[in-house]
């Protein structure tokens, strides 16, 4: 046999193994796969593919693994029974960057589902590994490294601070300052998970200024880097006044509140939530958030959500309205603003409006102005009843910012009479005045 022959073997028995791990991975994508290939005990035929001799093959048999152990709990379980975390924990440290992300991968997929799995993960000594790769070159890998500590950090407040131990916080700050876009995402997901637990935990986060860096994120046009952002400053102002006011103290509000009106559902959600987790620990963090117009914009992102996306905004009100009488009538004005507003716009009867002149608090008098701005000057019977009645000379009473809308209202107004009617109006006027009233015609606006 030449030697052309011989190597023409190994040849094809290489071919057959890319083609094997290609073939798994692109099987376990597919759900109605998974029992077959478990079946057929693949978890023992991938196992010697990851220290094969041919980087590719390693890659492949490492994603495919991944996919597998991302299915269901069991076959997880047969990643660690199988005796393969300690290849990918040594492998992890040592190959290139594709095995690494493929590496860090199975790790996340297989400590997502159970903390008895995740602490599996820990005792192998993976953490120590996974902090490495979060100070790799390549973006990829670092975000597959925050992605597994996440995974593992989220079960409990134990795994948590094992994270935390193993030194990922002070690097997973860093990595939220990346450009990469997926890099923050992922990050501030982590430090989410990591903060959630404890006041303690929190804290750590809190301990190398990922407060200011998460603020500064607030109004990033991504949808999905919001919400892991306004997520991860609510678990660290959940636990304690203090931490609640070192989110407040980083200028949060009322950037915030611009995410009440974003068109992501779950960035509304999460921004509401970081409100509610704010509110609920004194009256004076309650005022700030009334002052700032906070009560306002969450009753109107509840009127504009739907099922339980509106809970922490209906939570938030609940805990403003107790911490005192002040506070709750703030919520009752809030709320019931926007179904007068509602009720005024719809309103043309000009007499029933006249009172709300004289006892209209002044966020309702500017839309009671508005209504009157756009019905008088179509109707000159309502123009005469509104100077008799001194109607016309209250709208001259009322004192507007020049500029201001309430402003162009009372123009309005006052342009739809002579000027010396407006100039000299007095309660009693005198036939020949009124008849001035009825008879001009007001500009066209």
């Amino acid at each position: 046999m030449s030697q052309r022959q011989v190597l023409q073997v190994f040849e094809q028995y290489q071919k057959a193994r890319i083609q094997f791990v290609q073939m798994v991975a692109e099987l376990a994508t597919r759900p109605q796969n998974i029992e077959t290939l478990q079946n057929a005990g693949v978890m023992s035929l991938l196992r010697p593919l990851l220290l094969d001799v041919v980087p590719t093959i390693q890659q492949t048999a490492a994603l495919a693994l991944g996919r597998l152990a991302n299915y269901n709990g069991d076959l997880a379980e047969a990643v660690v029974k199988g005796d393969i975390l300690p290849q990918l924990v040594y492998s992890l440290a040592e190959q290139n960057r594709f095995y690494k992300k493929a590496a860090a991968f199975v790790l996340r997929a297989v400590g997502k589902h159970s903390p008895q799995l995740a602490q599996a993960i820990v005792d192998c000594g993976a953490l120590d590994t996974l902090v490495i790769c979060l100070e790799d070159f390549d973006p990829g890998v670092k975000e597959a490294a925050a992605w597994a500590l996440g995974y593992i950090a989220r079960h409990n407040a134990e795994l948590s601070q094992a994270v935390v131990d193993a030194g990922a916080v002070p690097l997973l700050v860093l990595c939220i300052q990346e450009p990469e876009i997926a890099l923050k995402r992922i990050a501030a997901s982590a430090l989410s998970d990591i903060s959630k637990h404890s006041p303690e935990l929190a804290q750590t986060v809190v301990d190398v200024g990922a407060i200011a860096h998460l603020a500064q994120m607030i109004l990033n046009p991504d949808s999905k880097l919001k919400r892991q952002v306004l997520s991860a400053l609510s678990q660290i102002a959940k636990h304690s006044v203090d931490l609640a006011e070192m989110v407040v103290e980083a200028e949060i509000f009322p950037v915030v509140l611009t995410c009440l009106k974003d068109k992501d559902d779950y960035v509304k959600k999460n921004a509401s939530t970081l409100i509610r987790e704010i509110a609920k620990h004194t009256p004076e963090l309650s005022q700030l958030i009334v002052n700032t117009g906070g009560v306002a914009a969450v009753t109107d992102c509840i009127g504009s959500c739907k099922g339980n996306i509106r809970l922490p905004g209906i939570m938030m009100l609940g805990y403003v309205a107790a911490h005192s009488e002040n506070l709750a009538m703030a919520v009752i004005v809030s709320k019931s603003k926007k179904a007068i507003k509602s009720i005024l716009q719809k309103c043309t009867y000009l007499p029933a409006l006249e009172p709300f002149l004289y006892d209209a608090p002044p966020n309702i008098l500017k839309h009671v102005v508005g209504q009157f701005s756009k019905v008088l000057p179509h109707d000159s019977k309502a123009r005469r009843l509104f100077v008799t009645s001194g109607g016309l000379k209250k709208v001259q009473e009322i004192k507007a910012g020049p500029g201001s809308l309430l402003q162009e209202y009372i123009n309005s107004i006052n342009s739809c009479y002579p000027e010396e009617i407006v100039r000299y109006y007095s309660p009693g006027y005198s036939d020949a005045l009124l008849q001035r009233v009825d008879s001009y015609q007001p500009l066209a606006n």
